[in-house]
């Protein structure tokens, strides 16, 4: 039976009956399709949590019944809920150890009809949560023996690949190795290059185990149904494209969001945030952006801006404009008792409330905690505070938000949000938080790009014009490499825009360097003295977000503008900011491909090399686009290190040009002034003059052409502030494109910069 897409936009394609537990079948595209199973058929049919925002779509889909069972049909891919006959009597041994739920199962096969999933089996086990009875509920999937699994939003532990291990998926702050971030979008890798995503539609804290004695269980602590999508597809990016039509379009971010963001915690005063600012331009460094961190106000909750330190902070963002820079500013979710707005909330009800309907204030667990969350799971309450961020803060002249606390900080397990109890919504917060700023921005400043800083993520987070980080880690070696990892999994789960503090947020403190220090340490005064390998670890981490979605100083410390660490430092940091200037018109392109496609340009290798299976459990390396492959150096100590070269293709290094095949890992040069960088052969790389910042026009330096097979790169570029990208408008695209036969670049249009193609091109290679 075929059904029409205007059939599906108001129910299930199929409510399948298997002896009591109902089946909803209900796709979204030929490679999505959502399974819902629970007892109540209503609750089977309804529609799925916060998140995906994607309307059904069965356009292509076909439904037959057979012996087997129920088989939904696309182009995509095949579902196949299996027959599940009445069961006979219980023998003995099953009275005592039969599931009381009628079992259901289902398989998922490929367009090529090759299997990508059985999912085995589901549970409802009941419990009582904060006071409500409820269930934990939950599915099992076959695990293949060569699957990898990657995704999942943050965890800091250290691993990649995700196999075998327990995810508590959960936004945790106080996670022992760094704040967690629930982001329940999971990708495989069955290591023979077929790969598969399934988007769990759960908001309560869920423990996950991949790959775990042959299966792949997911646990939801609340929840009354089982309820998940499975993306299918060629490639990675397939998948990511599948998650980007279900829950929103990653924003292109300001031009300014690519270059240098300066931050401390915190600027004092107005003066020392301009100082910083204009120590930049005296040292001809480029610079983008200046962040006002926390306790710029009067009170917590006042969301306003105390002007005995800041006496005019329209006139030091209209400054701040005059050097080319743009601001972001700090504004937390608390709001303490004695601030003039917290009378006004508790009487609506709009702050995170106990089982008796009193405002939750401040942490018992927390000595440096204070103040009421806000309730932005309820739209009157996120119009209210983006209405205040508006005329409080926006109209003193700032650029965008830095929304701190999204987790959020004060948990609310054991308490109740409007829509419901914390622990069945724990980690909802921070898609609802930022979309309210993001909805409001883009009502009240139409024409200003969105930008929002946020330190946890939930399913559809991109959508906010979020820059995602890794949170108050700490200022060690440890940290450092506890981050490549992290960030992996996190673009993984389809939020492209993630980095981390450079140096760590923590204060400075480590323990002894246990090799030769390999910056002098001279002059800087970022750090205690006792510190004396602070300013490598500054350097590394730094050349490491160089090659990164985003570049964005930050920490606790007495100083953290870059010649902060030393004499020997400065001039190594001064090279590395150039570089990354260099290779703006690289990454906005790749910010432009992300819009469109919903890929990540920030790639574990299995993205790129799926039938490599040395690539699948790589994560101490990635590719940043198509072109560079990056292996940060996270020793202390390091001038060497082993770099596994994908198979398939032919590799550069980026400083020497000297050539290789892939398929082998080498001893390559880490000297401290950078890390090792590669280039895969048949790639295109623009490369920029130096300017001040991204608000100056940036006219192209070159364009390289790494040969070795046939390549096409697509320039872009616009004004960089406005949203006309989204209509088309003022943007200006030029597809580069490499005939490695004939050894000709050639473009099919002109260039943004109105440059000629033909003074521009440099052929890489050599020994």
């Amino acid at each position: 039976m075929a059904l029409s897409a205007s059939a599906a936009l108001a129910d299930p394609m199929a409510l399948l009956d298997r002896n009591g537990s109902r089946v909803a079948v209900e796709p979204y595209a030929p490679n999505i399709v959502r399974v819902t199973i629970a007892l109540d058929p209503a609750l089977a049919s309804a529609a799925p949590g916060e998140g995906p925002n994607a309307r059904p779509d069965a356009a292509g889909w076909t439904h037959h019944a057979d012996a087997s069972g129920d088989v939904f049909t696309s182009a995509g891919l095949t579902l196949t809920v299996d027959a599940k006959p009445y069961p006979p009597a219980p023998t003995m041994m099953e009275r005592y150890f039969a599931p009381a739920l009628p079992p259901v199962s289902l398989s998922i096969k490929g367009a090529d009809g090759s299997l990508l999933a059985r999912m085995s089996g589901w549970e409802m086990a009941p419990v009582t949560v904060n006071g409500e009875k409820t269930f934990k509920v939950g599915a099992s999937f076959d695990a293949a023996p060569g699957e990898h699994y990657y995704g999942l939003g943050q965890n800091q532990e250290g691993s990649f690949d995700l196999k075998g291990r327990q995810i508590d998926c959960a936004h945790n702050y106080d996670a022992p190795a760094g704040e967690t971030v629930c982001v329940p979008f999971m990708v495989t890798n069955k290591g023979d290059g077929k790969v598969w995503g399934i988007v769990w539609d759960n908001p309560a804290r869920t423990l996950v185990w991949p790959g775990l004695h042959g299966s792949t269980h997911f646990q939801s602590q609340v929840g009354e149904r089982v309820s998940f999508f499975v993306i299918t597809g060629n490639n990675s990016d397939d998948l990511y494209a599948g998650y980007a039509k279900l829950t929103g379009t990653t924003p292109l971010p300001p031009k300014a969001a690519f270059g240098l963001i300066q931050s401390k915690a915190r600027y004092e005063t107005q003066k020392e945030l301009l100082d910083i600012a204009q120590g930049y331009r005296q040292r001809k460094l480029p610079l983008d952006v200046m962040v006002l961190d926390w306790f710029y106000w009067s009170r917590m909750g006042q969301l306003d801006i105390d002007r005995t330190y800041f006496p005019d902070p329209k006139g030091m963002n209209d400054q701040l404009k005059s050097m080319g820079m743009r601001s972001i500013i700090s504004v937390w979710p608390r709001f303490e008792r004695e601030s003039r707005y917290f009378d006004m909330l508790s009487a609506k009800g709009w702050l995170l409330k106990d089982k008796d309907g009193h405002a939750v204030d401040g942490l018992p667990v927390r000595f440096d905690r204070a103040g009421a969350l806000i309730d932005s799971t309820n739209p009157e309450a996120r119009a209210w505070f983006w209405g205040k961020l508006r005329d409080n803060i926006a109209s003193q002249g700032f650029d965008w938000f830095w929304l701190d606390e999204t987790e959020p900080d004060l948990v609310p397990d054991g308490s109740f949000y409007s829509i419901g109890s914390g622990d069945r919504y724990h980690n909802v917060f921070p898609l609802l938080h930022t979309e309210g700023v993001a909805k409001g921005s883009a009502q009240d400043r139409p024409n200003v790009r969105n930008l929002i800083l946020s330190r946890a993520a939930y399913l559809g987070s991109q959508r906010t014009g979020g820059l995602f980080w890794s949170s108050d880690v700490r200022a060690t070696w440890e940290a450092l490499k506890r981050q490549v990892p992290a960030g992996l999994n996190f673009t993984a789960s389809g939020l492209a825009y993630w980095g981390s503090d450079i140096g760590g947020w923590q204060w400075p403190s480590g323990p002894k360097a246990e090799h030769a220090v390999l910056v002098d340490p001279a002059g800087a005064t970022a750090m205690a003295a006792d510190y004396t390998d602070y300013p490598e670890l500054f350097v590394r981490w730094f050349e490491y977000s160089v090659f990164s979605p985003t570049l964005r100083i930050h920490g606790q410390r007495p100083g953290t503008a870059l010649w902060q660490y030393g004499k020997a430092a400065e001039p190594i940091l001064a090279d590395n900011l150039r570089l990354r200037y260099a290779l703006i018109p690289y990454l906005y392109a790749q910010g432009r491909s992300t819009y469109e496609t919903g890929a990540p340009f920030m790639r574990a290798l299995f993205m790129d090399f799926p039938k490599d299976p040395k690539a699948a459990t790589v994560g101490d390396q990635y590719m940043l686009g198509k072109a560079f492959l990056v292996a940060p150096v996270t020793e202390q100590g390091q001038t060497k290190k082993s770099v596994y070269l994908p198979a398939g293709t032919a590799w550069y290094d980026y400083w020497t040009n000297r050539r290789y095949e892939g398929g082998q890992t080498i001893e390559a040069d880490a000297p401290i002034e950078h890390i090792p960088v590669f280039v895969r052969a048949g790639s295109i790389v623009p490369i920029g003059a130096q300017v001040d910042s991204t608000a100056s026009k940036q006219a192209l330096e070159s364009i390289r052409v790494y040969p070795g097979a046939n390549a096409t790169f697509t320039l872009y570029d616009d004004d960089g502030t406005t949203n006309g990208y989204r209509a088309g408008k003022d943007g200006r695209k030029a597809e580069l494109v490499w005939d490695d036969a004939s050894g000709k670049l050639t473009s099919r249009q002109p260039l943004p910069s109105g440059q000629a193609l033909a003074g521009l091109i440099k052929i890489m290679g050599g020994q």
